[in-house]
């Protein structure tokens, strides 16, 4: 069985992958979903959720079958104690592992180049050039809630259902007509006739 790795710093935006991980992690799907950490320490949520991380970013064996990382926005980015993330995302990059990041997760992505040369979005661009002086990706960057590019979904903060939905389709989890439905219940709340 495939894995999806959401990786987890302190603060992290628990709301913003709960979505997907939710539909990810049922049995049908032939994925499960796991925690990754820069340590084994407990992460401690803005909603105050503490989780217990799966693998430690120092051994990095779990990419060996993961399929996907998810990383979910939150307080914690801009500490420079979570630059080992950038490692992990630079070796599933190499793997042709897929990585979805939304809100500040992008701007970690942005500051480190990996944004540079792809379609994405963000919080919004000056936002990205304030949390990453270094980026490079402007001629890249779409004004959309979510956008998926090749190897890599990126979405703003007030978008964890655009994420969800891309990243459903693009794992195969739901398609066609199942994720539209799915996608209309949650962000209007009805299913529509």
């Amino acid at each position: 069985m495939r894995e999806v790795v959401v990786v987890l710093t302190d603060g992290f935006a628990d709301w913003e992958a709960s979505y997907v991980t939710a539909e990810i992690n049922k049995e049908r799907t032939g994925y499960r979903v796991k925690t990754a950490a820069i340590d084994p320490e407990l992460k401690t949520s803005m909603g105050g959720f503490r989780v217990q991380p799966d693998y430690e970013l120092s051994d990095r064996s779990f990419l060996a079958h993961t399929a996907m990382l998810i990383l979910p926005g939150g307080t914690g980015w801009a500490e420079e104690r979570h630059e080992p993330i950038r490692e992990l995302v630079e070796e599933a990059v190499q793997r042709n592992i897929e990585v979805a990041a939304i809100c500040d997760a992008t701007v970690f992505l942005g500051r480190h180049g990996f944004l540079d040369h792809k379609a994405h979005t963000g919080n919004t661009l000056a936002y990205m050039r304030l949390g990453a002086p270094d980026y490079r990706g402007e001629a890249h960057y779409v004004e959309a809630q979510a956008v998926s590019a090749p190897g890599l979904i990126t979405a703003n903060g007030s978008a964890a259902v655009e994420f969800s939905k891309h990243i459903l389709e693009r794992l195969g989890v739901l398609q066609g007509r199942e994720l539209d439905e799915w996608y209309h219940i949650f962000k209007s709340g009805y299913l529509s006739q």
